[in-house]
């Protein structure tokens, strides 16, 4: 129950900071990569304010610095546009450090100019497919490959403007493997310390159910000899003085303290795990444990429908899941509303699967989750029954765990089903 109960902190604790970095780390990607998409598109409007047909050259206009760099001769036919106040210069350094295409058609579709940038990233013949591409998408802007482009109808030509993206791309994938690096660091780091955190709080539980356990073992044993006494004093008086209504009073009480004490020992036993396994056919079992109490339930005016799936193996200890299977048939005889009882056994992916079923007065979400805490009582649902004590579905749920099993209660149109789900044999299909 509390490895369980370790896998769930961890799990809690791992999957809500796993979460939390995740969105950040996403928020800081896709703010970072908005940023740059906007100073992209703003350096290209600049760039596309700022051009003039007869200030861009041929590309045989090109000559070559002393760097030997490719340069170009400006004409001064046109002054450049006015640029606004908000976008960036270009005495700015980052729109001085990007690369910028242009492609201008003539109203018939000529080819005017063709400006590459100032180095051959792209050839003319590239940037001519490009933008013919982009022409006939249809749309002033967007992105296609590693540019942003920018479409502008002008009176006597249509410019197609394009900036290479290459270097922000090439910083977001950067920054993608970086946070992926981060991120998964973060997660080891988190994982261990998680498992650390997890045993730190289980510990206190763990300790206290071992006290409570070593309490009901104690008790159980402590309690036995004065049981056993009172037996044998009740036995010698009757002989002394014959039958007396209060010696019948001791004698009924002692017998209930009895049964008491036998179901403290057997569940005391089952949760430390004293009982030896076996492989054994559950079917079978579950069978032998129904004929019988099918002879009760007729007395009662009540009937079991039983459904069992044959040839069901587990890994088991038999007396144990003979008192599952008892104390869930004896709670619906007890505490059954209505004259059907319904028990079904099947396999379910690689579980054996038990279920028992009768109708029952309405039960709360609340009641459900503490049906199987020791002792409790509703008067909805467990009655303070002559040999009844509360502890009849807490040894079903301490089997079933015993078991590596799972029990659970669930109320619905008018009758309450207990479920168990014991792991099959692992050489059964």
């Amino acid at each position: 129950m509390f490895h369980r109960t370790r896998r769930k902190i961890v799990f809690t604790v791992v999957f809500s900071l796993f979460a939390l970095m995740t969105v950040t780390l996403t928020t800081i990607y896709l703010t970072n990569r908005a940023v740059l998409d906007r100073e992209s598109r703003e350096m290209l409007r600049t760039y596309v304010e700022r051009f003039s047909l007869e200030e861009q050259p041929l590309l045989q206009d090109r000559e070559t610095r002393p760097d030997g760099a490719p340069d170009f001769r400006p004409g001064q036919a046109n002054e450049p546009r006015e640029l606004h106040e908000d976008r960036p210069g270009k005495d700015d350094p980052a729109f001085r450090l990007s690369t910028f295409y242009a492609v201008a058609y003539a109203q018939d579709g000529e080819v005017l100019k063709v400006n590459n940038g100032n180095n051959e990233l792209q050839s003319a013949d590239s940037l001519l497919k490009t933008a013919s591409a982009i022409l006939k998408k249809g749309k002033q802007s967007g992105k296609t490959g590693n540019m942003t482009y920018l479409v502008e109808q002008r009176e006597e030509y249509t410019l197609v403007a394009m900036i290479d993206r290459t270097i922000n791309d090439s910083h977001q994938e950067t920054l993608i493997r970086q946070m992926l690096i981060i991120g998964l660091s973060a997660s080891v780091a988190l994982f261990v310390i998680s498992i650390f955190i997890a045993r730190r709080i289980v510990r206190p539980l763990e300790e206290n159910d071992k006290r409570q356990k070593r309490f009901v073992s104690d008790a159980g044993h402590e309690l036995k000899t004065p049981v056993a006494v009172i037996s044998a004093n009740s036995e010698l008086l009757r002989r002394e003085i014959g039958d007396n209504e209060w010696l019948d009073n001791i004698d009924y009480e002692n017998e209930r303290m009895s049964e008491l004490v036998k179901q403290l020992l057997f569940l005391s036993k089952t949760e430390n795990g004293e009982m030896p396994k076996e492989t054994l056919d559950f079917s079978k079992l579950v069978s032998g444990e129904v004929l019988p109490l099918e002879t009760l339930a007729f007395e009662k005016g009540k009937q079991i429908k039983a459904d069992i799936e044959d040839g069901l193996t587990v890994e088991g200890n038999p007396n144990q899941l003979r008192q599952l299977v008892a104390i869930l048939l004896d709670n619906a005889l007890e505490h059954g509303t209505g004259e059907t009882i319904g028990l079904s056994l099947y396999s379910e992916h690689h579980a054996a699967v038990l279920e028992v079923s009768n109708d029952a007065k309405a039960l709360s979400e609340e009641q459900l989750t503490h049906l199987f805490d020791r002792f409790y009582r509703t008067d909805e649902a467990r009655t303070a029954g002559e040999s009844h004590y509360g502890l009849g579905l807490s040894i079903a749920q301490a089997v079933t765990e015993a078991h590596d099993g799972r029990i659970y209660a669930a109320f619905h149109n008018g009758r309450v089903q207990f479920t168990v789900s014991l792991p099959k044999k692992k050489n059964e299909k």
